[in-house]
C-alpha cells in the first residue's frame, strides 16, 4: 500500500525537488577540483556545491522506490545520507565520476532503510534474500504466465532461483514474505468478535508442574552424584572436578603435572572414575531414563 503525505509534506517535497533539478550540472574538471577540495582541504563549500549538484540523483533514485509505500521525504533523507557518505568517500585520483560513485551509495542507503522499515518482521538479512526483495516483482511480472496468479509455477520459481543466483526454497520463502501484509495480534479474529489472534498462541513454556518436577529431579540427581563422588579415591575425585565439573577443564597433560604421573594415566583413572560413577548412580535409580550421564 503506497503511502500518501499530507499536503504540508508534499509541498516540501515538491519543493526540493525543483530546487535539486535546478542546480546546474559539473563538467567532470570542475567536479574533481571539487571533491579535491573537500578531501585534502576540507572546504565545506566545495562540498556542499557537490552534494547539491547531485541531488537529482537522490530524487531519480528515491522515485523509483517509492513503490514500497514508504515516505518520499524519508527516501530522500536517507539518499542524501548516501550521498554525503559517496562524498567522503570519493577519490578523484580514481577518473570515476562522482555522479557514478555516488549512484551506489545512494541507492544503498535507500535500500538499507526500506528494508529497516516496510516491516516489522527484519527482510533481507542475507546478501541473498536482499537480491531477492528487490527483484523478485520485477522478475516475476517479466516471466510469469499471468501476472494475477496466486503463486509462482515450479518452473518460474526455478528461472528465478538461477537469474538470481539464489536457491528455489529463498524464493519461495520470499513470495511467501512479500504476499503477506503485517498484521498485529491484538486484531480480533472476526469483525464484532472478541477473541484475538494472541489468544491462540501456544504457550511453549514449561508448565507449573513440570518445573516443580524438574526441580526435584534435579536436586535428587545432586544428591546422588555428591553420594557417588564420595566413594571415590581422592585422585579420582580430582579429576573428576577439575575435568568434568570446571566449564573450563583441564587437560590430561596439565592434570598430569599436578598428580606427577602421565597423561595417558591421567586419561585411564578418568576413565575408571567415570565407569564407578555410572555404575554408583545407576544402583540409586529405578528407571535408567530418570539419569543422564555424560560419557
Amino acid at each position: 500500500m503506497a503511502h500518501i503525505d499530507d499536503p504540508e509534506t508534499q509541498r516540501a517535497n515538491l519543493s526540493y525537488i525543483k530546487a535539486s533539478m535546478k542546480e546546474p550540472l559539473l563538467v567532470r574538471e570542475h567536479e574533481f577540483d571539487l571533491a579535491r577540495r573537500w578531501r585534502e582541504e576540507g572546504d565545506e563549500k566545495a562540498l556542499h556545491e557537490l552534494v547539491r549538484a547531485y541531488a537529482r540523483l537522490v530524487v531519480a533514485t528515491a522515485t523509483r522506490f517509492r513503490n514500497y509505500g514508504l515516505p518520499l521525504g524519508d527516501l530522500m533523507q536517507e539518499g542524501n545520507v548516501g550521498l554525503m557518505q559517496a562524498a567522503s568517500r570519493f577519490e578523484p585520483d580514481r577518473e570515476v565520476r562522482f555522479s557514478t560513485y555516488a549512484a551506489w551509495w545512494i541507492r544503498s542507503a535507500m535500500q538499507d532503510y526500506i528494508l529497516r522499515n516496510w516491516s516489522i518482521v527484519r527482510t533481507g538479512t542475507t546478501a541473498a534474500q536482499k537480491s531477492l526483495f528487490f527483484n523478485l516483482r520485477r522478475l516475476r511480472a517479466k516471466i510469469a504466465e499471468s501476472p494475477s496468479a496466486a503463486s509462482l509455477t515450479p518452473e518460474n520459481r526455478r528461472t528465478i532461483a538461477e537469474t538470481l543466483n539464489v536457491e528455489e526454497h529463498e524464493v519461495e520463502s520470499m513470495e511467501m514474505r512479500l504476499a503477506a501484509a503485517d498484521q498485529s495480534l491484538n486484531s480480533p479474529l472476526s469483525e464484532g468478535g472478541e477473541d484475538q489472534w494472541q489468544d491462540f498462541l501456544a504457550d511453549q513454556r514449561p508448565s507449573p508442574e513440570e518445573v516443580v518436577i524438574g526441580m526435584r529431579d534435579s536436586r535428587m540427581r545432586s544428591r546422588w552424584l555428591s553420594e557417588a563422588l564420595g566413594e571415590l579415591s581422592p585422585r579420582e575425585r580430582t579429576i573428576i572436578a577439575e575435568r568434568r565439573l570446571r566449564e573450563d577443564g583441564a587437560t590430561l597433560e596439565e592434570l598430569g603435572r599436578v598428580l606427577g604421573v602421565s597423561k595417558e594415566r591421567v586419561r585411564q583413572l578418568e576413565s575408571r572414575a567415570m565407569s564407578k560413577l555410572r555404575t554408583s548412580m545407576l544402583r540409586r535409580v529405578q528407571d535408567q531414563g530418570d539419569l543422564l550421564l555424560e560419557a
